[in-house]
């Protein structure tokens, strides 16, 4: 503990009086915009995939998509451990994104394959790419979390990073939820299973190059310094780190709410608005998310972190809302899912870097800094737990009203479409917020925390 708190003072006092080379910035913000473009294209479409173009029942989906998490509650955590017993020249977390950058590209297109078998078989297929998909991403994502508190011990340095790292994860979204069905329209004129190949493949590439550039910019501090932690101690580092429990579950409930309407946004445009290209349109509006990242740095430096990211939640619930009685009003759709973006934008960003504030209390809190392991779950296990119940519920109400693929769809089927797009996500995000509360109090004693681990 005494070296590792030395070496942390040195570190401390070095970047008050600098900032990170922008080339690092950049390369942080890389791993997003990558790790987006692949996986917001598998949480986004594939329930769509799966039912509209593979020929799968939405039953059968939603199996896939719970089976999937039942996966997910386990790698996370093994994940998390992992990088925390890494010791490489590299560093600890980024070695990962050179070493997994092809199979995670691999993995993501081969969900999006679509070969031609018997009805058992695909969804047998959907279900083991589906999984290791996830759990390849998982091996990308928690890195990007778990370096953030070894790349700068300044606080305020840490939500620079994080808002430009969650601005390329933005870049990588937009890209992706603007784009894929306009290119697979393009590329499969007709064909659909062609166009997500195409599609998917030429998303795989990118990645592939953005990850390769995130591992060669980014550079850990005090790496020699930090010992690998035996496994019996990194759960430990769990116990009575309140605020990291209380972050998860928020961010849990952040995950389920976005992921229910962007999974369900492409049926509410198709079967409800009868104007399929307006998901694309939606989709792209997630721009608006940009413009709460950026400002956000300047926002937390006037307002608690806490009330800021309620604040999000809250505002995301009230676009859902304005969707809710748009009616079949497209640019009150809009407007409102314009006014949830702005809100999702502050919700999304705030957790990454509130995630390396719980990593300095756990610390104090017990004397373990498992940085990868509380990350592991704080982020990716939260991201793929919240995004796959966020497909899964929607699915099971769906299929419950009767939902078809490729039919004219009955009025209850229709109701439940709506409430799983606008009043789900809503309800969702209110329950984040209330919970956000208790957080409130540790945050307050953050300047505290970081004077004792001096």
């Amino acid at each position: 503990m005494i070296e590792g708190n030395t070496a942390k003072k040195v570190d401390v006092n070095e970047q008050k009086t600098s900032k990170l080379p922008i080339k690092r910035v950049l390369a942080y913000a890389s791993t997003d915009t990558g790790g987006n473009l692949l996986y917001c294209t598998l949480t986004s479409f594939i329930m769509y995939f799966y039912t509209d173009v593979f020929g799968i029942s939405i039953a059968s989906a939603g199996l896939i998509l719970l089976v999937a998490r039942i996966f997910d509650a386990l790698d996370a955590p093994v994940w998390g451990l992992v990088i925390d017993h890494t010791r490489t020249k590299w560093g600890k977390s980024r070695p990962y994104w050179l070493w997994l950058s092809v199979p995670f590209g691999l993995m993501v297109f081969l969900s999006f394959l679509a070969p031609d078998v018997s009805p058992s078989a695909k969804v047998v297929y959907a279900l083991i790419t589906y999984i290791l998909a996830g759990i390849v991403y998982t091996g990308i994502g928690t890195p990007i979390t778990a370096i953030l508190p070894n790349l700068t011990n300044n606080s305020t340095e840490r939500v620079r990073l994080n808002s430009w790292r969650s601005n390329g994860g933005m870049i990588g979204y937009l890209i992706t939820a603007s784009f894929t069905l306009p290119l697979v329209s393009f590329f499969g004129n007709g064909n659909n299973v062609l166009g997500f190949r195409i599609t998917v493949g030429i998303y795989a590439v990118v990645a592939l190059a953005l990850l390769l550039f995130a591992f060669a910019g980014t550079k850990e501090i005090n790496t020699k310094s930090i010992k690998s932690i035996p496994i019996k101690q990194s759960l430990k580092a769990v116990k009575g780190n309140w605020p990291w429990i209380t972050l998860v579950l928020a961010f849990i409930f952040y995950w389920l709410g976005n992921t229910a309407r962007t999974s369900t946004v492409i049926y509410y445009s198709e079967y409800n608005l009868h104007n399929k290209n307006l998901a694309s349109v939606l989709n792209g509006l997630v721009i608006f998310q940009m413009v709460s990242i950026t400002v956000l740095p300047f926002i937390v430096k006037r307002f608690l972190k806490t009330h800021t990211q309620i604040i999000g939640f809250v505002i995301a619930a009230i676009g859902q809302v304005i969707i809710a009685f748009a009616g079949n009003s497209a640019s009150m759709v809009i407007f409102g899912w314009i006014v949830a973006s702005l809100g999702t934008g502050i919700a999304v960003t705030l957790p990454f870097a509130m995630l390396s504030d719980t990593v300095d209390y756990g610390e104090l809190k017990t004397g373990i800094r498992a940085s990868g392991f509380l990350t592991a779950i704080g982020s990716s296990f939260c991201i793929k737990l919240g995004s796959g119940l966020g497909s899964f519920i929607p699915s099971v109400i769906m299929e419950k009203a009767g939902y078809v693929a490729n039919v004219t769809q009955s009025a209850a089927s229709l109701a439940a479409i709506k409430f799983c797009f606008t009043w789900l996500p809503a309800i969702f995000f209110i329950v984040g917020a209330i919970i956000m509360l208790n957080y409130i109090k540790y945050e307050k004693n953050e300047a505290n925390v970081r004077k004792r681990l001096l």
